[in-house]
């Protein structure tokens, strides 16, 4: 505006003076401000090694959250249970979040995550109806930016553990010991899981409000950490040594045209908008810094197979040509595989147009090096780009001539290849054993935030001669089926398709048809005491098994899955229905009766039956990221 303003000449220039500085003070400032969490500093190996430095992921931050308050009175609202019997539960639960806030930089602490991300998906199901707030304010920071997001929901919860994960392989990925073959291969497998973790992050949460999980930065950031194990690969070939022989010269140089290529991909990706505003800069820097290194590495290899191994007799002239030749997408004008091989002037021609190139190359990855301060502070980075860059020099200044200016043709681009293409490994959560903190509410296919039931009712009822008036269908829990409207049990109360969830108080939730038999068996004639509660949506309640239970006879009981779809098999059904006996024991009389009795699928009974299909089984990993 000042400048706008202003009329005098000198006046002007002084204020753009100013603004030049302003601006300079501010992009140092950008570079200061990156802080720990972005730089590449930090969790690098700490064996002393000449390697170039890899970059981690900080984990993301978060604030405590206390779940005690809104899960008790859930508990008691929709559960109709006394909450205080789940405070030790509740207490595991927090404390497991609370663990995983500084989870240790290993196998265990990955485990530890994901056990806390497997346990949200109970806690999800248990506690969280998709169609209300419960009140638990979930703030976690950019790992980035460090600008909080908080919202009422679950899910930024799920996403950022995610993100933690895959941070967390990336940092176990820079603390491998690449000076070591297993160490190297500890880093390859540890960026590619931390690429799954991202990826499957990417695909799952679409809509995340934090921008260092929106689907932009983590293309970039699995990219990124793709690059790095690509890195990792080119480094463990050459941790034996690389012998100057021509082949293995040949894949060396391959090899690290592959890792500068995905590093140029990699710095091209980080420079389109919008995530060129908000990666760090030293991140864009030093992907650069790589792209230039290794494709001078490729071209200083190149050329010492053409300058250093001349084409001797007895030598495998084919293998040698037909390498030259895969290693171009087409030979410089005028010039043959076969041709250059045995011409020594045409290869060291061809030679030393590499060394150009590489030289090119190493001058530019030093100069995007000096450009950011975090890169110039790196001393290992700066010692193995100077050390290979005069390298390349001497070997330049060892075959010039002072013709060279002018007769060096434009060395050829070096086709990538290498014999081991990294891929994203998915994460492998069913590896990790995890118990359900709040499994004492039930079966989660029945007891779950998004199915509504009666509160318990208590009814108590005897058996009329050794019949109880009902038979038993289901498991875990089990329900009441066929019910005879006339019997006790429902003169006192019970309908069909109720779920008993205690008999003679003992919690029945988990248990099966026949442990649920004994129970009964046991009550004798003194009555049960029996609680049931009803779905309210009662058609959706039906298990897709059925169990008739005979107690005066030995394995007297049958499951049948319903699978008769055609109308003859229903019409059969429906003829042999009336012949259905309740669940009875006691008398020879009852013993006949058992005898004859059949499981018939639900089909074939003239009470209203299933119309619905059970909802699918409870996933761990089915996130509707729709809800952002």
């Amino acid at each position: 505006m000042a400048v706008r303003v202003a009329t005098n000449h000198k006046v002007r220039e002084q204020v753009r003076l100013e603004l030049s500085f302003v601006n300079s003070d501010l992009q140092m400032l950008k570079e200061e401000l990156e802080g720990l969490n972005i730089s590449v500093g930090v969790y690098q190996s700490t064996e002393e090694a000449f390697t170039v430095p890899l970059i981690p992921l900080g984990l993301k931050e978060t604030k405590d959250v206390d779940f005690s308050v809104v899960l008790k009175d859930f508990i008691l609202e929709h559960y109709s249970e006394d909450s205080y019997l789940y405070e030790d539960e509740i207490a595991d639960l927090m404390d497991l979040r609370q663990a995983c806030r500084t989870p240790s930089r290993d196998e265990a602490g990955v485990e530890l995550l994901m056990s806390y991300f497997i346990q949200l998906g109970f806690v999800e199901n248990r506690f969280f109806p998709p169609t209300r707030q419960m009140g638990i304010l979930f703030t976690w920071y950019d790992s980035l930016t460090g600008v909080p997001v908080s919202q009422q929901n679950l899910l930024l919860e799920k996403a950022s553990i995610l993100f933690n994960i895959g941070a967390l392989y990336t940092q176990i990925g820079t603390r491998c010991n690449r000076r070591t073959q297993s160490g190297l291969e500890g880093a390859v497998d540890a960026f590619q899981r931390a690429a799954g973790v991202l990826n499957h992050l990417k695909e799952t949460f679409t809509h995340t409000p934090s921008y260092d999980m929106s689907p932009a930065m983590l293309s970039v950031l699995v990219k990124m950490m793709l690059a790095q194990a690509q890195e990792n690969v080119f480094e463990k070939i050459c941790l034996p040594g690389i012998q100057n022989e021509f082949f293995m010269l040949v894949k060396v140089a391959q090899e690290a045209a592959k890792v500068g290529e995905v590093y140029r991909q990699l710095h091209t990706a980080m420079s389109q908008a919008p995530v060129k505003e908000n990666i760090p800069y030293s991140w864009a820097s030093l992907a650069c810094v790589k792209a230039h290194h290794y494709g001078a590495l490729a071209h200083y290899f190149v050329a010492t197979l053409l300058i250093d191994h001349q084409l001797k007799p007895g030598a495998d002239e084919d293998h040698q040509e037909k390498c030259l030749s895969q290693l171009y997408d087409h030979m410089p004008e005028g010039l043959t595989p076969l041709a250059t091989l045995k011409n020594g002037h045409q290869r060291r021609q061809l030679g030393k147009s590499h060394v150009r190139r590489a030289v090119a190359h190493h001058e530019e990855s030093v100069r995007e090096a000096s450009l950011c301060k975090k890169l110039r502070d790196i001393e290992v980075l700066q010692e193995v780009l100077s050390a290979a860059h005069q390298r390349s020099r001497l070997k330049d200044a060892q075959h010039r001539e002072d013709d060279d200016l002018l007769n060096l043709i434009e060395a050829p681009d070096i086709i990538s290849k290498t014999e081991q293409e990294v891929e994203i490994i998915l994460p492998q959560f069913s590896k990790v054993t995890v118990t359900d903190f709040f499994q004492k509410l039930g079966p989660l296919s029945v007891f779950s935030a998004n199915k509504r039931w009666t509160p318990p009712r208590s009814i108590h009822f005897t058996a009329e001669e050794g019949d109880l008036g009902f038979t038993l269908r289901g498991n875990s829990p089990v329900q009441v089926h066929f019910l005879d409207p006339h019997c006790s049990a429902a003169l006192a109360g019970a309908k069909e398709g109720d779920y008993i969830v205690s008999i003679q108080d003992v919690d029945c939730k988990w248990l099966t048809v026949s442990e649920v038999m004994r129970l009964l068996k046991a009550c004798g004639r003194d009555g049960v005491e029996m609680k049931i509660v009803s779905l309210l949506d009662f058609t959706s309640s039906m298990h897709n098994k059925c169990a008739t239970y005979s107690v005066g006879m030995q394995k007297t009981y049958s499951m049948i899955c319903l699978a008769i779809d055609d109308d003859d098999k229903t019409d059969k059904t429906k003829k042999i229905s009336k012949k259905l006996s309740f669940l009875s024991w006691g008398t020879n009389k009852n013993r006949q009766k058992s005898a004859s009795t059949l499981c018939l699928p639900s089909v074939g009974v003239a009470r209203p039956q299933v119309k619905k299909k059970l909802p699918s089984p409870f996933s761990l990993l089915n996130s509707e990221s729709s809800l952002y």
